[in-house]
């Protein structure tokens, strides 16, 4: 798809904090984990800023998202309470599933953000039940769903596919290849290159862009969404890029080679809107220190919420299962 960058300064900035706070968050996730604050297994969105940045930024409030087990980027980038966020992975009452959902099952309808999934390609089609609602009631919003290159191997990103082929659905699809599905190269179990042919298979556009260049998913997302509101059809975008963390906080990553992972590391998606935003004179070194002093205490804000907040009850198990 073709794209043409129309971000004023003011765009870029917001763009820049907005990845800037996901990668602090991330390494605060990191390390309240190693410290035992966070308990069962937690994954991270590190090196991957810029496609929820990029994506969340054309998004309207009222739009869906549906999220995998990495979540907290696509939260933060879609206006998540930090505070909220923390509380719930450190298992308190004040978190948005009362300190019962933790890392993998964040869920902030009022912001469209409708739910992370611990089961690879899982809210795939919970995304096209969402496209059905959204094309025959709700006809004013779109729903973006988040995924791995793992899942697009799985039955239901195909059925899904499928699916909202058929019906027409207002469904934009993003495939996060970061390269790995857990420590499989995606080059061992796909024999194309470009994820975005199998769009074709259920005849909708689909393309492949630079998913380290926010610049680049922004403006391809937002011809994304022009596309499926004018031509009512599903999208399916894949973004390349590189999870720069092992599979999870167990996985030590012992697969990569340092080659590989200094080639990704140079096309750090914060380095490279950095230096895009100082060449353009739109950042300095003393906004970047003071963009990252303000993050932090916002963060370490959100981490003292957390721990003055009450655990759940025990009473609590019952609550939240049954729809009353």
């Amino acid at each position: 798809m073709k794209f043409k960058n129309v971000l004023t300064a003011e765009d870029k900035l917001h763009i820049y904090r907005v990845m800037k706070k996901i990668r602090l968050f991330e390494k605060a996730f990191y390390q309240l984990t190693t410290q035992g604050l966070i308990f069962g297994s937690t994954h991270f969105y590190i090196g991957q800023e810029a496609i929820a940045a990029g994506v969340c930024f054309c998004l309207n409030r009222k739009d869906y998202i549906v999220s995998t087990h990495r979540c907290n980027g696509h939260l933060i980038a879609k206006g998540a309470d930090m505070n909220k966020m923390m509380a719930e992975l450190m298992a308190r009452t004040t978190g948005y599933c009362g300190g019962k959902g933790g890392s993998m099952h964040l869920i902030a309808p009022e912001i469209g953000m409708m739910g992370a999934n611990g089961v690879i390609g899982a809210g795939i089609p919970i995304a096209v039940g969402l496209g059905y609602g959204c094309k025959n009631f709700e006809k004013d919003r779109i729903v973006v769903s988040f995924f791995g290159d793992g899942a697009i191997n799985t039955g239901a990103f195909h059925e899904s596919l499928n699916l909202a082929s058929a019906w027409r659905l207002p469904v934009l699809f993003v495939c996060e290849n970061n390269q790995y599905a857990i420590s499989t190269e995606i080059k061992k179990t796909i024999n194309i290159k470009d994820l975005s042919l199998r769009a074709k298979a259920y005849g909708i556009p689909g393309s492949r862009i630079d998913g380290n260049d926010v610049i680049e998913v922004v403006n391809n997302t937002k011809s994304c969404i022009e596309t499926i509101k004018n031509k009512e059809t599903p999208v399916l975008l894949v973004c390349d890029t590189y999870r720069q963390m092992g599979h999870s906080i167990n996985d030590p990553k012992t697969y990569r080679t340092k080659k590989e992972e200094d080639f990704w590391l140079k096309r750090d998606p914060i380095k490279k809107l950095e230096n895009l935003l100082i060449s353009e004179n739109i950042l300095d070194e003393f906004m970047i220190t003071e963009t990252e002093s303000h993050i932090q205490m916002e963060i370490e804000d959100a981490i003292e919420f957390a721990k003055n907040s009450p655990e759940p009850d025990l009473d609590d198990l019952y609550e939240n299962v049954f729809a009353e």
